[in-house]
């Protein structure tokens, strides 16, 4: 991986951890926390998504991240709101 994949994840995460927190009402981490799983959430997104064999392109290469990274970070929050709820 290199540095500017590095950052581009970073910041797709970022973004698409508040956008996830948004969307995800209740199961939240505030501000910071959404953030934060987003950044997980885009690692998890690229990890998981190429096995399932889900592969789309957007506009341009930075919004498709900040969507790949915005959807993991939402599967992400609703299994940990799952889990903190139990």
């Amino acid at each position: 991986m290199t540095g500017t994949a590095l950052i581009i994840i970073l910041l797709a995460g970022a973004v698409a951890g508040w956008l996830a927190g948004l969307i995800v009402r209740g199961f939240g981490f505030g501000l910071l926390g959404n953030i934060v799983v987003g950044i997980i959430g885009a690692f998890f997104a690229g990890w998981l998504f190429p096995r399932l064999g889900v592969h789309f392109m957007l506009v341009n290469p930075l919004v498709t991240s900040i969507t790949y990274a915005m959807l993991g970070a939402v599967i992400l929050l609703v299994i940990i709101g799952l889990v903190r709820r139990t």
